[in-house]
């Protein structure tokens, strides 16, 4: 393989932004749709983040495909949704986005915590990132899935192994600085419309 599994997100990321500067729907859910393979190294710790960013990226492109110019930008879903008053069903693509940044706040603060701390374990790495980003908008169950999961995340030396050849912590680095903006957007606008806050049951 060349490059690193977080080659073709890296690329993607260059089209996220419309010449406005406005986030495009396709292009930002292909690039969470690239990072699914880098999910995949974790295994079964991963599982449930990986079905959940596959769940909500699969929510979101339905409605884009729906009408792909009236969905052109990613947040024109969700105004729809807060025009209809729909914004806050659980099946909203409002919530898909929400559920789907928060997934990707935590795998950024994961990424961060390996380049940052190479003496941790990854259970080490990913509890803490659980810790600074989902935990908090988890009820009870889905945190103690969640925490059971992280005892079986693999070794980190085998972990980065599989990432490819190529400068794997250069890459890790390029994606969380490129990518996290676009998570903060994410927010701001959510939060613009009252809806940054929504609690899992």
């Amino acid at each position: 393989m060349e490059g690193t599994v977080f080659t073709p997100a890296l690329e993607g990321m260059k089209h996220v932004k419309s010449e406005q500067g406005e986030i495009l729907a396709q292009p930002f859910l292909e690039v969470c749709k690239q990072i699914l393979p880098v999910i995949e190294k974790f295994g079964a710790a991963m599982a449930l983040v990986k079905s959940d960013i596959g769940g909500n990226v699969s929510r979101l492109e339905s409605k884009y495909s729906s009408n792909p110019s009236e969905f052109n930008h990613l947040y024109s879903m969700v105004r729809a949704e807060v025009a209809s008053k729909t914004a806050k069903g659980s099946s909203s693509c409002t919530n898909g986005l929400l559920w789907l940044t928060r997934a990707m706040d935590f795998l950024v603060e994961l990424f961060r915590n390996l380049l940052e701390h190479k003496d941790w374990t990854m259970s080490q790495a990913c509890s803490d990132s659980y810790g600074k980003t989902l935990k908090k908008w988890h009820g009870w169950l889905a945190s103690s899935s969640f925490t059971v999961a992280m005892k079986l995340a693999p070794d980190r030396k085998k972990f980065m192994e599989v990432m490819g050849s190529g400068d794997i912590y250069g890459d890790i680095e390029k994606f969380c600085t490129n990518f996290y903006p676009f998570l903060e957007e994410n927010h701001k606008f959510l939060a613009s419309v009252g809806l940054d806050d929504l609690k899992a049951s």
